[in-house]
């Protein structure tokens, strides 16, 4: 029997551009980039040489912290290059990809008849283990930690975010069996939403099933491990991608380390936003090519609007991420007093415009523009109305700014990651970058704790 849990905070923002359910071609990218920042707080290590040949599933690079953790090659083919930053930060490995993709074979595995240890030595070895998060500090984890539960929520409720229930359509087995091999390390803590209906997610088998009902972020892991089982001090919890999820079932069942996902590309820039299969590590102009309605005064986004990174044509999908969008970059906008205007294209959190008397039903095609300025922090209780989570995200943040270590543990800081706080930096009057914030506060706890 599933546990309800109804969720009276949060705001759902209906964008203009969400991807209808079909699936349309990408060209297939000649060369293909992971990138060791799509893994939050790895120390990347490169253990390839430009000019080699590597099969899908070889390692690229090891987080050398803890070199047993490795991140697998999506293609077949030659190392073209590994891209640097300042004092030497790897910022990509690309490779060129065969014509023909060949795949390392691990062989196929029967989970039941495995322990914990012996998973996760298989996703050790075959380079999926660092796609694997945490709470605390929301990092990619490590093999050193032992979780009290593993969490997968297969919601998302982010604007213009890809529909899980359709990209699951082909691959229930391997979801199916990736929930096996992971619940032989823990628990498997399954969350999905109160109108998702495929059986692989409501009869799926020796998990705890849990249905949350309510706006975004219901879907954030972070927002459903608080009404689950609270991170306490000490204690560690795993969060898998439900894409991530199918990852691991295919390696379990193939043998092999197959990147390919199903992705969103939405937004009302998008001629027609639809859905495609494409591997991790693919360059954006090879999925964005005639797709875009126009190619100046657009913002390209490597995620979804609320917590996706600013990208270019020539910036490669990210690992973790499930949809691309095109809004607006609203720098050719012209307004005369627009600030006396009815405004009834503009979305409003307190009314101030009168979009509202349109219904929520109604789509806004909102641009990139912050429409104002930095300002000092009030302390009106906005975030709270949008952060359905026991903790004062306020006096959270208020606290992370100042460097308040105790208070932040005192406020729950084990228990958030920056995603959380995406839909409050969209409704925050004083224009702080709230996730920004919320990173450099776990980063700065993550060291203290070390």
């Amino acid at each position: 029997m599933a546990n309800v849990i109804k969720l009276r905070k949060g705001l759902d923002i209906n964008l203009k551009g969400r991807a209808i359910k079909k699936k349309v071609e990408c060209q297939a990218s000649k060369t293909v980039a992971l990138r060791p920042s799509d893994f939050t707080g790895i120390v990347p290590k490169v253990v390839v040489r430009e000019g080699d040949h590597v099969l899908a599933g070889d390692a690229l690079f090891v987080n050398k912290q803890f070199p047993e953790v490795k991140f697998a090659s999506p293609v077949s083919g030659t190392v073209k290059s590994i891209l640097r930053g300042e004092r030497r930060r790897v910022l990509s490995v690309s490779v060129e990809a065969d014509d023909k993709l060949d795949y390392r074979d691990f062989g196929q595995h029967d989970a039941s008849k495995m322990d914990g240890n012996a998973v996760k030595q298989l996703l050790l070895e075959a380079g999926l283990f660092g796609y694997i998060n945490q709470l605390p500090y929301a990092i990619s984890t490590d093999p050193c930690t032992t979780p009290k539960g593993i969490f997968v929520s297969a919601l998302r409720d982010m604007p213009l975010a890809n529909d899980f229930e359709y990209e699951l359509e082909g691959n229930e087995d391997a979801f199916l069996a990736g929930l096996k091999a992971l619940n032989r390390i823990a628990t498997v803590h399954l969350g999905v939403g109160a109108k998702q209906t495929a059986k692989a997610l409501t009869e799926a088998q020796n998990i705890d099933l849990n249905v949350f009902d309510g706006p975004c972020p219901a879907g954030n892991v972070g927002v459903q491990i608080n009404h689950i089982d609270p991170v306490n001090r000490g204690e560690t919890v795993w969060t898998v991608d439900p894409t991530s999820v199918i990852f691991i079932g295919r390696l379990f069942l193939t043998g092999k380390v197959d990147l390919r996902k199903t992705i969103a590309i939405a937004g009302s820039q998008i001629k027609e936003p639809a859905y495609a299969d494409v591997l991790v590590g693919t360059q954006l102009a090879d999925i964005l090519n005639g797709k875009l309605v126009a190619t100046d005064h657009v913002r390209i986004i490597n995620g979804n609007p609320l917590t996706g990174e600013r990208a270019t044509l020539n910036d490669y999908l990210g690992a973790h991420t499930s949809e691309v969008t095109a809004i607006p970059e609203g720098d050719d906008k012209e307004e005369i007093l627009g600030w006396i205007l009815p405004r009834t294209k503009d979305f409003s959190v307190s009314r101030s415009y009168f979009s509202w008397l349109q219904g929520k039903n109604h789509e806004y095609d909102l641009d990139a523009r912050i429409k104002g300025g930095e300002r000092h922090m009030i302390m009106s209780g906005e975030y709270d109305k949008v952060l359905p989570m026991d903790i004062y995200a306020e006096f959270l943040i208020k606290a992370i700014i100042t460097g308040d270590i105790d208070k932040q543990e005192q406020l729950g800081i084990y228990e958030v990651s920056p995603e959380d706080f995406a839909v409050a930096e969209f409704v925050d009057s004083s224009k702080l970058e709230l996730q920004k914030i919320v990173r450099q506060g776990l980063d700065i706890l993550r060291k203290e704790n070390a």
